[in-house]
C-alpha cells in the first residue's frame, strides 16, 4: 500500500506538535546533546523567528503530524522534519519539493557537516555544496547547500 500524506499550512495549535516532533528527531540524530535542555530556547525561536517569516507546511497522515518544513520568503529552508518512523520514506521528498514549488528561483539551507544521511538526502534532491560556516549556537560545522530550478 502506497503511503498517503496529506499537506497544508501550519496553524497556531499545531505549536506543540511540532515542537515535539522535533524534538523527537533530534534528539535520536543527535543523542548526544541535551534537546530536552533546548526546548525553551526552540519554543521562543520558533514563535519569533520561524512562525512569522516563513511558510511552514505541515505533513499528516492519518490525522497525526508526521512532518514539516519551513521555507522564508528569501528561499531559505530552516527546518526539514520527518518523524523518525517515516525515515526513507516519500516524505522528505514529497516537502521539499513543496518547499522547491514555494521558492522556484532557489532554496539555500545549511545542514550539519557530520549529519551524512542528510546531506545524502539533500543531494539526490538536486542541491549542490555551495560553502561552509560554523553554526554560532553548537560551533558545529556546517555545509551551505543550494538548489537551483
Amino acid at each position: 500500500m502506497a503511503e498517503t500524506f496529506q499537506l497544508r499550512p501550519y496553524r497556531a495549535a499545531d505549536e506543540d506538535a511540532a515542537i515535539a516532533l522535533w524534538l523527537e528527531t533530534w534528539k535520536l540524530a543527535y543523542p548526544s546533546i541535551d534537546f530536552d535542555a533546548r526546548v525553551a530556547w526552540w519554543r521562543e525561536r520558533w514563535r519569533g523567528e520561524l512562525v512569522p517569516k516563513a511558510d511552514i507546511i505541515v505533513a499528516e497522515q492519518t490525522g497525526a503530524m508526521v512532518g514539516f518544513v519551513t521555507i522564508d520568503s528569501s528561499g531559505y529552508l530552516d527546518q526539514l522534519v520527518v518523524a523518525p518512523d517515516r525515515w526513507g520514506s516519500p516524505l522528505a521528498t514529497l516537502l521539499v519539493d513543496e518547499a522547491k514549488r514555494r521558492s522556484p528561483d532557489g532554496i539555500t539551507l545549511k545542514v550539519n557537516a557530520d549529519n551524512a544521511r542528510a546531506i545524502r538526502f539533500y543531494e539526490r534532491n538536486g542541491f549542490v555544496h555551495a560553502g561552509e560556516d560554523v553554526n554560532p549556537g553548537s560551533k558545529r560545522l556546517v555545509l551551505k547547500m543550494a538548489w537551483k530550478s
